[in-house]
């Protein structure tokens, strides 16, 4: 069975690298941003309005793959904690959590989110819904 993790669109943003990108989106920094999807996936976004709260998965395709520990949030100064009780983005499958609003949708298929961490040219690998109820 071949199965393949594709990506369906790419982020389109303002920060540009992984020293400028804030930690969690709803720190200083975190920016409106733009989803480009490829066209083939337009009918997905059908019944989706402006004001939902969105989940989004990305591929952090900058990240080192080899870490299994890290300093949390980059700070040195504090002691190292294995990778999985952390948000790096360097970890063995470096999938990024994202949580944001929808602001807009332009055809074909393009969002408009915020706040949004993510490093321009990051690839999205899926969009959901947030569960009524989730904070």
């Amino acid at each position: 069975m071949d199965m393949q993790l594709i990506a369906i669109g790419h982020i389109r943003s303002s920060i540009k690298d992984r020293e400028s990108a804030p930690k969690m989106e709803h720190e200083k920094g975190a920016v409106r941003a733009r989803i480009e999807l490829d066209p083939a996936y337009a009918q997905g976004l059908d019944s989706m309005e402006p004001g939902a709260q969105l989940e989004l998965f990305t591929w952090f395709h900058l990240s080192d793959r080899t870490p299994l520990m890290v300093h949390p949030r980059g700070a040195t100064d504090k002691p190292m904690r294995g990778v999985f009780t952390t948000r790096s983005p360097n970890r063995p499958n470096p999938i990024g959590l994202h949580r944001v609003t929808l602001i807009s949708i332009e055809a074909p298929a393009t969002l408009i989110v915020e706040p949004l961490e993510a490093i321009d040219n990051t690839p999205v690998i899926d969009i959901k819904p947030m569960l009524k109820g989730s904070k």
